[in-house]
């Protein structure tokens, strides 16, 4: 009489994952970012510096210029940033401060970079839609400041967008529900050649002020 069977079945194989331009964390892969979100990137650290130790622009600059991966970089945009951020600082702590619930000095560097950029590009970088400012600012603050940042960066930045970038909030409020994340009119044609070329595109997931 033969004696039941002892194997052990086979093990469920893991469901398949889906491949995305996400690490497990959730922060994009060096591979999914643009140019220009690497600018950010080196410009958060240029800044950072200038905001912790008080380094002049153009000493950061040649030193970040030098780091690994700022080929890949929109030196352009970078530069913007970076020396346009120092130079209008008082200008950009000015619009952030009222919407601070502590002393600006009790904000991470990290974040006050960030706000830097985000409200540096809310006044002359128009070409970025204001919800791609807003989504690249929010990425960063995870990727690279504390727990919560990037929920701190999201509320005062979506606090400033109506003000900063008043038309374009208003048409994205005026649109029908559901389509507020969606490319506006009459930026189809630009989305779609600036995805072909890597560089910013509206995301879908966008906070609405």
């Amino acid at each position: 009489m033969n004696e039941p069977s002892t194997k052990t079945p086979p093990a469920e194989r893991p469901a398949r994952q889906v491949r995305s331009g996400l690490t497990a964390t959730g922060a994009r892969k060096a591979s999914a970012k643009s140019n220009r979100t690497r600018a950010r990137e080196f410009a958060l650290q240029a800044l950072y510096q200038h905001l912790v130790g008080g380094n002049e622009a153009v000493a950061i600059d040649e030193f970040t210029r030098d780091l690994a991966g700022f080929h890949k970089a929109d030196a352009a945009h970078y530069d913007a940033l970076l020396h346009g951020g120092i130079a209008e600082a008082a200008e950009l702590d000015a619009l952030i401060v009222p919407l601070l619930d502590r002393k600006l000095a009790e904000i991470s560097p990290i974040e006050h970079a960030v706000m830097w950029i985000g409200v540096y590009e809310f006044r002359h970088c128009l070409d970025v839609p204001w919800r791609v400012v807003l989504n690249e600012c929010i990425e960063l603050a995870k990727e690279f400041g504390g727990t919560d940042g990037h929920k701190y960066v999201n509320a005062v930045l979506n606090g400033l967008a109506p003000a900063l970038r008043s038309a374009e909030v208003e048409a994205d409020r005026l649109q029908p529900q559901g389509r507020a994340g969606r490319v506006a009119p009459g930026r189809q044609e630009r989305a779609s050649t600036l995805l072909q070329a890597g560089e910013d595109t509206p995301a879908s997931d966008a906070g609405t002020p």
